[in-house]
């Protein structure tokens, strides 16, 4: 038997959970409870951290560890700067990765070149310019994709801020040379933007963000899936067409590489972390505003805001959703301990589901506290 209904209260409509049998609604919120107990396992996670060495030598010549003060932000920006001085880029790249002890094998260890030629071809002020306008166009797009699921000025400028609240290592321009601070906010504006019949912008911002960083190809994939279970034939063939673009563009950086390594570079030391979930939502905190609550707190609002996602009923819903989780997967089981980046491919508008949340929760407490029961009376006549 299913339960009554309540009228939305920050919503347009009615969520997933509304009018859910009871016992459903029961089992529901034990599952929420545990959700949030598995989020709270970030507490114990050590977090980001140096790896133990920078890959593997090929040989015992290069053995030695990296050298004191190397990160990842020093190695991008030597990277544009090099460029910037008119080097080509996988000359560049080869022996910047070489000096700072990082490995140039497999050629996905080298990134694709896309960011550091533009950002060493264009005026610094002015990338950084850039940025803050695909920040700005990532919140304007949600905030315009949101206005007709939200009962006002206040679920709607709420939905607003936490996009910005999303955004908080994005907006800082001290790191506009790591790729996932351009890449998050292409996939959160590809998301925005998407459409049953309405898909191109969405595609070309998708193929913009593997173009820049390759894990956006796990985004990309998971929409064509998606086109294609919906029967969206060509929206489906748009998908695929970006990623048949990608991977021949792949197959040119792979060259690329190959033609400026040696037998003696460094071989990565691989993608097997096992850190696990709480890993990931540690990472997805400290790359987000909840970085300045502590972590038990910031914790169960990010579960919570997840929850939300499930609890709005829409197919943009169902879509995140599932890229969210398919990264956590990945950062969980793959992610090692100083790729604490990673979690900006999916930060930008993460936190937009607590906007659902306020009605999923209402929702799943009054059909899980619904107390009504059948009566059958027997007339004899």
């Amino acid at each position: 038997m299913k339960t009554r209904r309540g009228a939305p209260l920050w919503t347009t409509r009615a969520t997933r959970f509304a009018g859910m049998p009871s016992a459903q609604a029961r089992i529901g919120l034990v599952l929420f409870l545990v959700f949030l107990a598995a989020c709270l396992s970030a507490i114990a996670s050590p977090g980001p951290r140096p790896s133990i060495d920078g890959g593997a030598a090929s040989t015992s010549v290069a053995s030695d560890g990296p050298p004191p003060g190397q990160t990842d932000l020093l190695l991008y920006e030597t990277i544009v700067a090099g460029v910037r001085s008119g080097s080509p880029y996988y000359t560049v790249a080869a022996e910047t990765q070489r000096i700072g002890h990082y490995p140039l094998k497999p050629f996905f260890a080298v990134r694709l070149p896309t960011l550091a030629v533009v950002e060493a071809t264009l005026p610094s002020i002015l990338v950084n310019l850039l940025l803050l306008a695909l920040c700005v166009g990532t919140v304007l797009a949600w905030v315009a994709r949101l206005r007709p699921e939200t009962a006002g000025v206040v679920p709607l400028g709420t939905a607003g801020l936490l996009v910005v609240a999303g955004l908080y290592v994005n907006l800082d321009s001290s790191l506009v040379v790591f790729h996932e601070v351009w890449a998050g906010p292409l996939i959160a504006l590809s998301l925005a933007l998407r459409r049953p019949g309405h898909w191109l912008p969405a595609v070309a911002f998708g193929l913009s963000a593997m173009l820049i960083r390759e894990t956006a190809l796990l985004y990309v994939a998971i929409m064509a899936v998606f086109a294609w279970l919906e029967g969206e034939r060509r929206e489906t063939l748009g998908w695929l067409g970006a990623i048949g673009v990608f991977a021949v563009v792949l197959a040119a950086h792979a060259h690329a590489v190959s033609l400026v390594s040696g037998p003696l570079d460094r071989v990565s030391q691989g993608w097997t972390g096992l850190e696990g979930f709480g890993f990931y939502v540690r990472l997805a905190t400290i790359s987000s505003g909840l970085d300045i609550l502590p972590q038990w707190l910031a914790s169960l609002i990010l579960g919570t805001a997840l929850f939300g996602w499930l609890a709005w009923r829409d197919a943009v819903a169902t879509r995140a959703l599932v890229v969210f989780a398919a990264y956590a997967a990945l950062i969980s089981l793959f992610a090692r301990s100083d790729n604490f980046y990673w979690a900006l491919m999916t930060t930008p508008v993460l936190l937009v589901g607590l906007v659902f949340a306020v009605d999923g929760l209402r929702d799943m407490i009054a059909a899980a506290s619904d107390t009504r029961r059948i009566t059958v009376t027997r007339v004899i006549r």
